[in-house]
């Protein structure tokens, strides 16, 4: 008896062959035990207040009960004022310094003839894990998708220097049908957290219910048990893809063992297989950890009739929500004070965006992705401008400047030539010419508002006279024209050309000169 307890069965046959007035030697040779098994479940069943057809009638596990009711060390006097102080020793377990072997040297000076270390220690542990139940998870398809970073780097080959670069390795996987994904980013920051993201759910071509994250820096700013500080460009990931962000709790492993466990399985399937491969940049990197993924999925699981991959599409990509139409773009958010020039400076790009001018002197927020920079006042969106990464530059919507500010952007040679036609063809034709000049635009823009100025001012028949003779002489210039209006030079010109030479007999033509 002090063996390996006898199947019931057979127990059963041994109380059948007693009913039946065998001995202790016919049923202990029939039934190819030892004579003294015998006697002792005979005891046993003697001392039971149950009949032995009772017994009979009763099912394996319920007879095994009660024919073994348990260690009886349990039934101990000293077990029943131990277990009175297991809940102390667990709490003092967690304090620093505090052993198992102090705990028991405590004791043992309170009770001399208690437990040994290793009975002592036993009971601990057995008490400890009654504590600690593990629950069964049920999951379904499209519920869930574990994801983390695996504590071992990989890495390539910089060609040029031979400098070798350390990466992260991204990986995830949905619990329903364990389909599994992988990817090696540079580092475990926001932007590459968020890329690497970005990819696995194109790779799965759908959106789960929600993700659940480990507590990692780039994915939850504070850790809580029941509601963790989610960073602000998670947030908005979820959002642009219809999930939710469901963070595993602080230091409960068992919230991600499946994604715990994909890692060390990735490190048999993955690493190990590429240990002896060389890799010079990240894209060929990926590519290989794409392929020995993908053959991870491919592969039938223990004790089932699948592989992953099967499950996966037959199962469970149908029941994930569609991808949008465009990829995730993070956002910054920055608040500024609109400048007297009306913009705000980015400092991130060193780089000026206007806003209305109604607005200078206000505090504004800004919103900003990769390619779009949006302004708030007061939840209005009041400026929208493509994001620049050209450095003390502006960019200046002319809608946003007040009139006189937009009245003196607006100039251009043709909004000076159109002022100039409605005046006159000859000023048309004489502002044409002046910015035909080899001059930059903008240093003629000056002798323009000059000569405008001059026409309010002057006759209209002696400006135009006066911009002819200016033409007639390539003269392009504001003091010129002033000049002739100041002498009155235009008066004589017509004297000058129409008088004729007087007629005589000493004329001289050209062949005089030969």
């Amino acid at each position: 008896m002090a063996g390996t307890p006898k199947r019931m069965s057979q127990v059963k046959q041994l109380l059948k062959m007693h009913s039946q007035g065998m001995g202790i030697k016919t049923i202990a040779r029939n039934l190819g035990i030892s004579k003294n098994t015998v006697k002792s479940y005979l005891n046993k069943i003697s001392s039971d207040s149950l009949s032995t057809q009772e017994l009979l009638n009763l099912a394996d596990p319920e007879l095994e009960a009660r024919l073994f009711s348990g260690n009886p060390a349990y039934k101990q006097e000293r077990y029943q004022g131990f277990k009175q102080q297991l809940s102390f020793y667990v709490k003092e377990l967690k304090r620093v310094g505090v052993t198992r072997h102090l705990l028991w040297e405590e004791y043992k000076q309170t009770h001399p003839e208690g437990y040994e270390y290793t009975q002592f220690c036993y009971h601990l542990r057995q008490y400890e894990k009654s504590q600690n139940p593990s629950a069964v998870l049920q999951h379904h398809p499209g519920d869930k998708l574990y994801i983390d970073f695996a504590g071992k780097l990989l890495c390539y080959y910089d060609r040029q220097t031979g400098e070798q670069i350390k990466v992260q390795v991204f990986v995830s996987t949905l619990p329903y049908s364990d389909y599994s994904f992988a990817i090696a980013v540079r580092s475990q920051k926001i932007e590459d957290f968020i890329h690497a993201l970005t990819v696995c759910l194109k790779a799965m071509g759908g959106v789960p219910q929600t993700i659940v994250p480990d507590n990692l820096k780039a994915a939850v700013i504070k850790a809580d048990r029941y509601e963790p500080t989610l960073n602000q460009a998670l947030e908005d990931f979820a959002n642009h893809y219809g999930t939710t962000i469901t963070p595993a709790r602080a230091a409960k492993p068992k919230d991600k063992s499946l994604v715990e466990d994909k890692v060390s399985l990735l490190y048999t399937r993955v690493y190990a297989k590429l240990r002896n491969n060389t890799f010079f940049d990240l894209p060929s990197l990926n590519s290989a950890i794409t392929q020995k993924v993908k053959d991870h999925n491919q592969t039938r699981m223990q004790r089932k009739e699948y592989c992953r991959e099967e499950k996966f599409l037959a199962d469970e990509k149908h029941t994930l929500a569609p991808l949008p139409e465009k990829d995730f773009e993070i956002k910054y958010y920055k608040e500024y004070k609109v400048a007297q020039n009306n913009h705000i400076y980015m400092s991130k790009d060193r780089h000026y965006y206007s806003v209305p001018y109604t607005y200078i002197g206000k505090k504004v927020k800004v919103i900003y992705t990769r390619s779009i920079v949006r302004i708030y006042s007061k939840g209005t969106l009041i400026a929208n401008h493509p994001r620049s990464y050209k450095k003390a530059s502006y960019s200046t919507q002319k809608e946003h400047l007040c009139s006189h500010h937009q009245y003196y952007l607006s100039r251009s040679p043709e909004y000076y030539m159109q002022r100039g036609y409605k005046y006159s063809e000859t000023l048309y034709q004489y502002i044409k010419a002046l910015f035909e000049q080899d001059k930059y635009p903008e240093q003629l823009y000056k002798s323009c508002e000059g000569i405008l100025n001059l026409a309010k001012k002057t006759n209209a028949l002696s400006f135009t006279k006066a911009c002819a003779i200016a033409l007639e002489n390539k003269q392009y210039s504001y003091g010129f024209l002033k000049r002739i209006l100041e002498n009155k030079t235009f008066d004589n010109t017509e004297d000058t050309n129409e008088k004729p030479l007087p007629k005589h007999q000493n004329i001289r033509g050209a062949s005089s000169y030969k």
